[in-house]
């Protein structure tokens, strides 16, 4: 009788795993039309922001501009840490068509976080806030810091998800953008 009741249990719990497995199935096929998220080799999702001294700008104002949409926070180290090399980056390419929009998640921190985090790292380039998160959600932000490489034409050459970058990474990337590879 005991072995008939774990026979009975073992089935059960077989029959249970294989429902879990086919009601938990996704589709592994991707199709162009299903692509949400912004990513390499399309168009960036336009975005229009107030900087900290509430001037707007969009991202379409620099079509035929190299330009890095960096999302970032004032409590995220990795966001601090990578800001002194796009500054530098910012500042060695600014000349030759380098825009930086540092967008700062401001639903998640604050205007005066981020104001006071610009203002001591001495960022020269304009910093965005997002205070209800739509810009984020926009980009389908789950981490940061998050940035996105786009080119002349507007479309995403690279993302690159988590950091800190290092300043190689962003020379040599802006370079390539800049030089139209």
């Amino acid at each position: 009788m005991k072995i008939n009741r774990w026979l009975l249990f073992s089935i059960l719990i077989l029959a249970l795993g294989v429902l879990w497995i086919w009601a938990s199935r996704t589709s592994n096929t991707t199709q162009a039309a299903n692509i949400t998220a912004p990513q390499q080799g399309f168009l960036a999702p336009n975005l229009s922001l107030e900087t900290l001294d509430g001037k707007k700008v969009a991202l379409s104002d620099f079509k035929g501009k190299v330009v890095l949409v960096n999302f970032w926070a004032s409590w995220c180290p990795p966001c601090k840490a990578e800001m002194q090399a796009i500054q530098n980056t910012y500042q060695a390419y600014q000349a030759q068509g380098l825009v930086v929009l540092a967008v700062n998640a401001t639903f998640e921190d604050s205007t005066d976080s981020a104001r006071s985090f610009a203002s001591a790292a001495d960022l020269t380039f304009p910093v965005l806030t997002d205070p209800n998160g739509d810009a984020s959600r926009l980009y389908h932000i789950d981490a940061l810091p998050t940035s996105f490489f786009v080119d002349r034409q507007g479309k995403i050459q690279r993302v690159v998800v988590g950091g800190p970058m290092p300043e190689a990474l962003l020379r040599s990337q802006v370079e390539q953008m800049l030089a139209g590879q």
